[in-house]
């Protein structure tokens, strides 16, 4: 090293000393790791096999109460983001289970959450005072700062996914929980079925403020999504990359359902092969009927019922099914994402 290399390094060494005791840092010998020329994710593509999983579920039904637990769910840690609680840099997802004859008492937080039911058909949630009963395939969504419960009226277990943007709020320092404690005052009991009724009928209350985030329909009944699907099927027009794809709305705004988390339900017919896509939002997919693979660069993913799968950010991947359709449901931050401007996509591996 030249002496007059050496004495600009010595410089720079001891200037950064400097200024490293008053809490600065250089941005140039940082910049590269702050602003990246594509998506660089730590999370990894990764399926949870509900055959292989179920049993553990159950079995926290024996070791922890609700009363204990509060919500007793098992949480999908990425590999990629140990001990983050995380299944994607924004996003928390877990396998709840209630029991028969168990109650989740009465709490609200700052988190948004929907639930997508895997099994079972006799459990019940409450959102601010209204009562839905949740069947497999349901898609329920609980508000920012809503009070919710859940109970089991039945006779078998029910098990759902939580999906949640716990990550998001926590990296905000936005988060607030309360338990309901005031159970001589419980939220203004609403009639089972009146948000339906209210908003998702063609109607809306005339005097209803049309920038409603959260979308005032808390359930998404998968029997009525179902009939839905096969009625659009009968077009027979395929994306090429998502056969038939649909976003979960908010019936006010045309919105997402959630402010923070886009959901989607699609239908893959028989046979079908889908062009390369990929998109800046990490996506959890859970199948729902059928079954097929997802191919994630080299890597082949092979699903069927209740399994759920996580694609990062901007990985390339395609859809296939096998020989009967198949219908995926699906959660991103795409929500947040388009809101901000910062959303891509990319098809057919261009």
């Amino acid at each position: 090293m030249s002496e007059t290399n050496y004495s600009s390094s010595y410089k720079r060494t001891s200037f950064y000393k400097q200024i490293e005791k008053k809490s600065l840092t250089p941005l140039w010998e940082v910049m590269q790791d702050l602003v990246l020329p594509k998506p660089s994710s730590p999370c990894i593509p990764k399926i949870w096999k509900y055959d292989d999983i179920r049993k553990d579920i159950l079995e926290a039904g024996d070791i922890i109460s609700t009363e204990e637990a509060e919500s007793r769910v098992l949480i999908l840690d990425n590999p990629g983001l140990p001990g983050t609680s995380r299944i994607t840099r924004s996003l928390y997802a877990g396998m709840q289970l209630i029991l028969p004859g168990e109650t989740a008492r009465n709490h609200r937080h700052t988190q948004t959450a929907l639930r997508f039911v895997l099994e079972g058909s006799s459990a019940y949630t409450t959102v601010d005072g209204e009562r839905t009963t949740m069947k497999r395939g349901d898609l329920v969504i609980t508000p920012s700062w809503g009070w919710h419960e859940h109970g089991n009226d039945g006779d078998h277990p029910t098990i759902w996914l939580d999906g949640l943007d716990i990550p998001l709020v926590q990296f905000l320092d936005a988060s607030f929980a309360e338990p309901y404690e005031d159970n001589t005052n419980p939220p203004l009991p609403k009639a089972d079925g009146d948000s339906i009724a209210r908003y998702g009928s063609g109607l809306a209350p005339v005097d209803n403020p049309s920038n409603t985030l959260t979308s005032p329909i808390f359930n998404y009944s998968y029997s009525e999504t179902r009939d839905a699907l096969e009625k659009m099927k009968r077009n027979d027009k395929w994306d090429a990359c998502h056969g038939l794809k649909m976003k979960y709305a908010n019936p006010l705004t045309g919105d997402y359902a959630m402010p923070t988390i886009a959901a989607f339900i699609q239908l893959l017919p028989s046979g079908f092969m889908g062009q390369k896509y990929r998109s800046t939002d990490s996506t959890v997919f859970v199948c729902v009927e059928g079954e097929g693979k997802t191919i994630v660069n080299d890597l082949e993913i092979n699903w069927t019922k209740n399994d759920t799968f996580v694609i990062p950010s901007w990985v390339q991947h395609s859809h296939n099914s096998y020989n009967s359709d198949a219908v995926i449901f699906s959660f991103s931050d795409r929500a947040i994402q388009q809101k901000c401007g910062l959303w891509r996509e990319n098809r057919y591996g261009n």
